[in-house]
């Protein structure tokens, strides 16, 4: 953030404003809120810390709120525009419309806050946790793979929510979630492993990117533990990104999170020690409790008393807040440029925003032929997205929304678009009553009562991911829901913190069904009283009601009339983003549902002569079958309101496609990994370390243009080339590698081509990987050729140096590969690093932290003390574990001095061996039991000598430190 709280041209930038009359806005941010809370009394600044901070009317200012969801629209605020998903967002690589999407969501933001002032505008987003896996449940929420390419797409849509002005922000928005925060199956309990290159280079990138460019001002805790210590305590790792920040940085925590320190992680046993730890780590705001700021004042006031915190603790934490108001104009509004009326929502301008969002986002991954559709041909779509537009946890209540099938039939005509959803149409008699179940009365209650004749009775029934099913009313199109004991049939979309609005299905050996209620679990059946009502309170299922199904109309059989005579079937599958993974759960498969693939099936044998288009709409990647015969496959994310005609858009050729993967789509499920394997360099996660090529890389994307790439030379060097093992050099501190790419288009249509550059190693001293580190977007009509100029910068090959502690650009050649996707790279260029190499390791007379060893194998990092340092121990579920450092001088070395601790009582041994550099045999030169007694946090030094010390003339050698049993370590250091 700026300090300037004032333009330098602004009117009247003397004059006293608010309660605050002694104050002058000329003053920076910084001195304005120092000087705030200087006059406020420490109960006031105490309750300030809670999220639900109380007005100070005496000092001009409200009661104020952190947080507004603005993930991809405002939500939870009423009508807003509802752009796609983040991942969607991402497929555009497109900065300028992120940056455009975000002002959009702001000037809304702005619009509610305008309704209602106590609508914050310290907004949490964007998410910038790289999508290191596909099976994270909120894969949806983030933007890439790639944390550098993360950084650019967040920093583009933070941009345009905080605004250009140079001292106001139009919002300040909130990077989430710091840090290794990929998994939901016990997130508030895992411990990510981030040892520090897997930190420095993959993690911590994708948020200093944002925060250096001062457009965040804010970010969110996650709920997670980082080698061994929870991130609300983890000072060290925050302060990284408060060094990275031009200006000052509030912390938020995670909702609920601050109790969880105690109650879940169990890091301290009194909730007033881990305040007052949170505190002096350097979280400003606690999220916790609802509304009730009662608690969280009572164990800080608490802190206090007890020593446990010193006041300007207190007061940094409320500057940083009170600097956030300030420069959203809380104290001036007058001078504030972002001021607009309530009425600024769903503006013509923003649906067609919305629309451009989808249709760039589309991602054609196969095609044959099939694509773009005539506009004479006649389309079937079908499956359970044909005519849907689904909304996620964060999305807002959109205006309207558009379904394919109906953008379809506007575009082409009625008569030539046939639409099937594939559900099935049912009437379902309760054998308790021999009447059939339908909605009634301005509450759409179910009762099982009705005749099959009634209109209300017929129910349409879809299956999603996981055996889950909706029911809707077919008259209607309400869904069922047992959310309030008595089931009815209202709710207009799956939604909620706990989705209410899906069932499990039970088939008796008779065939009747019997309904379980996912949400609360209980099974529905037909109360004894005159209507015959549904409740969902059956606590087993000998207490669930049985129904007879009856088949109005067969899902397949309509899928298969829709696609009879069809020119072109278009089958669109994929998930609810409410069910099958999302916030609070990972996804339990990669695959599609059977019954979806059995519905391709279908489609493709009604319409044997038929161009069959395999459309999947999700907010994940997908493993497909190999034997899909499908002629196109497409991808798009869930789009919002417009997701049905930015789709028609692009499979019409209205629009060119645009989109490209930003996280590839793996080939088979066993390629992916653990999930909780937060090592991607051991691990062979992501593009960057993968092992096995996927089904789609990185970048992938065709256009309706057929683009080859024909040349690449050196921008410094004149004329063309195709590329050569004659390296391009370059010293390791020079500032870019300038290269110039020819494209020529030789289809008809024009190509928006998205031309690529990844870098790879493979004679570095470490795995070094296959990293994206340039790419440019270039238009080509049809038959043209052009150059396209590309800057890698020198510094995105570097790797961290654990030795000291830095990114160094090694010494040695790089291959820098220049194509269409991370798996098609036709161009490459030889670039030689000219530079210092790194020296070897000294351990004599130096303390080495284990946790910036090379290798570790069979070990955990976890936390040294409980707020600082990190140290090494025995993997949970395994005997003994290692840390190798590699290329050590231990010159004059006689013995080992081990800084240790013990994980419980039992053995615990710690050993040292070294190995010529290369070699396969070690040679132990030292074994030490560390001592029972104390706990995890007693901590001992030791002195060994070796049986046999090392050749003092020798050239450096390995070393390896074994851990056995209950042995933690923090260092070691070699003695003389």
């Amino acid at each position: 953030m700026t300090d300037d709280a004032t333009p330098p041209d602004a009117p009247d930038a003397t004059r006293p404003h608010h309660g605050a009359s002694h104050l002058e806005p000329v003053l920076g941010a910084h001195e304005l809120a120092s000087d705030l809370v200087a006059r406020l009394t420490t109960d006031e600044k105490i309750a300030m810390l809670h999220q639900r901070g109380p007005a100070v009317e005496r000092l001009g200012l409200r009661a104020f709120t952190t947080g507004a969801e603005v993930l991809h629209g405002v939500s939870w605020l009423g009508t807003a525009t509802v752009f796609p998903q983040p991942v969607g967002l991402a497929a555009t690589w497109d900065p300028d419309l992120l940056t455009r999407v975000g002002a959009a969501v702001g000037v809304e933001l702005r619009a509610k806050h305008a309704a209602d002032p106590s609508v914050s505008l310290n907004v949490w987003a964007p998410v910038v946790n790289p999508l290191r896996h596909p099976a994270w449940g909120r894969n949806e929420e983030g933007f890439s793979e790639d944390p550098y390419l993360t950084a650019l797409l967040a920093t583009a849509y933070a941009r345009g929510l905080r605004g250009d002005h140079p001292v106001y922000w139009r919002t300040v928005p909130t990077l989430k979630h710091a840090f290794g925060y990929n998994n939901e199956t016990d997130r508030a309990v895992t411990s990510s492993q981030l040892r520090p290159r897997v930190l420095h280079e993959y993690e911590l990138p994708a948020f200093t990117g944002p925060l250096a460019a001062g457009v965040a001002g804010a970010v969110m805790a996650a709920y997670n533990l980082v080698d061994g210590r929870p991130n609300h305590l983890h000072g060290e790792l925050l302060d990284l990104l408060r060094e990275a920040a031009p200006g000052s940085l509030l912390v938020v925590s995670d909702a609920a999170a601050p109790g969880f320190v105690v109650d879940l992680q169990r890091f301290y046993d009194d909730h007033v020690e881990s305040h007052a730890a949170m505190l002096r780590a350097g979280v400003d705001s606690f999220t916790d409790n609802d509304a009730d700021a009662g608690p969280t004042i009572a164990h800080l006031t608490e802190a206090l008393r007890r020593g446990l915190l010193d006041e300007p603790v207190i007061d940094r934490a409320v500057v940083r807040q009170l600097e956030l108001r300030i420069l959203t104009g809380e104290l001036h509004p007058e001078l504030d440029p972002f001021v607009v009326g309530a009425g600024q929502i769903d503006l013509p301008e923003h649906r067609a925003l919305a629309r451009e969002a989808v249709a760039r986002s589309v991602v054609v991954l196969e095609n044959t032929g099939a694509l773009p559709l005539s506009s004479r041909a006649r389309v079937a779509v079908v499956g359970p997205l044909a005519d849907r537009a689904l909304h996620d946890w964060y999305s807002g209540t959109p205006p309207y929304t558009v379904g394919l099938g109906t953008a379809l039939r506007e575009r082409v005509g009625t008569d030539q678009v046939r639409v099937a959803d594939s559900s099935d149409r049912l009437v379902l008699r309760a054998t308790s009553t021999g009447r059939a179940v339908r909605a009634v009365g301005p509450d759409h209650v179910l009762t099982a009562d009705a005749d099959a004749r009634d209109d209300h009775a017929q129910h349409d029934a879809t299956l999603w991911e996981g055996g889950l099913w909706t029911l809707s009313v077919a008259a209607t199109g309400l869904l069922w829901t047992g959310a309030r004991w008595v089931a009815r049939a209202d709710a207009s979309r799956v939604g909620g913190w706990v989705a209410q609005e899906t069932f499990r299905r039970h088939v008796h050996d008779d065939g009747t069904w019997s309904l379980q209620h996912a949400g609360s679990g209980s099974w529905l059946r037909v109360q004894h009283d005159e209507a015959g009502t549904l409740v969902a309170d059956g606590q087993t299922l000998d207490d669930a009601e049985r129904f007879a199904a009856e088949t109005i109309r067969s899902g397949a059989a309509a899928v298969r009339d829709a696609c009879a005579d069809a020119d072109v079937v278009v089958v669109a599958l994929g998930n609810d983003p409410h069910l099958g993974g999302r916030e609070t759960q990972d996804r339990r498969s990669l695959t599609l549902p059977t019954a979806m693939l059995d519905l391709w099936r279908v489609a493709a044998d009604a319409a044997p002569a038929a161009r069959r288009v395999l459309l999947v709409v999700s907010s994940y990647p997908y493993v497909l079958p190999d034997d899909l015969g499908a002629d196109a496959v497409v991808w798009s994310s869930h789009g919002g309101q417009e997701l049905g005609h930015g789709i028609a858009d692009v499979l019409l050729g209205d629009e060119e496609p645009h989109g490209r993967l930003t996280q590839a789509w793996p080939a088979r499920v066993e390629h992916v990994g653990d999930l909780f394997d937060y090592d991607i360099i051991a691990a062979g996660h992501t593009t960057w370390y993968a092992a096995h090529p996927p089904r789609y890389a990185l970048g992938h994307g065709l256009t309706y243009g057929d683009v080859r790439y024909v040349a690449v030379r050196d921008a410094d060097v004149a004329g063309a080339g195709t590329g050569s093992d004659e390296a391009t050099v370059v010293q390791a501190d020079d500032e870019q590698v300038g290269l110039v790419v020819t494209v020529r288009n030789d289809g008809a249509r024009p190509a928006h081509e998205l031309v690529q550059v990844y870098a790879d190693a493979p004679t570095h001293r470490l795995p070094y990987g296959h990293r994206l580190v340039a790419h440019a977007r270039v238009e080509l009509a049809g038959g043209e050729q052009r150059d396209v100029a590309l800057r890698v910068p020198v510094a995105r090959l570097a790797t961290w140096d654990v030795t000291r502690a830095r990114f160094v650009v090694e010494p040695g050649r790089f291959d820098l590969g220049i194509g269409p996707s991370a798996a098609n790279l036709p161009l490459h260029v030889a670039v030689e690093v000219h530079g210092e190499p790194v020296p070897p390791r000294t351990l004599v007379g130096r303390a080495v932290r284990l946790a910036d060893g090379d290798d570790l194998a069979d070990v955990e990092l976890t936390a040294h003390t409980r707020e600082r340092g990190t140290a090494v121990q025995v993997a949970r579920g395994r005997t003994r574990g290692s840390v190798v450092l590699r290329t050590c001088d231990v010159a004059g070395a006689a013995g080992l001095r081990a800084v240790v601790a013990r994980t419980r009582p039992g053995p615990a041994r710690l050993s040292l061996a070294v190995r010529d550099a290369g070699a396969d045999t070690w040679r132990t030169l030292v074994d030490l039991d560390v001592p029972e007694g104390g706990d995890r946090w007693t901590w001992r030094t030791l002195d060994a000598p070796f049986t046999s010390p090392p050749d003092n003339d020798g050239p450096p050698v390995d070393v390896r430190v074994t851990l056995v049993g209950a042995a933690r370590a923090a260092s070691v250091e070699l003695t003389v």
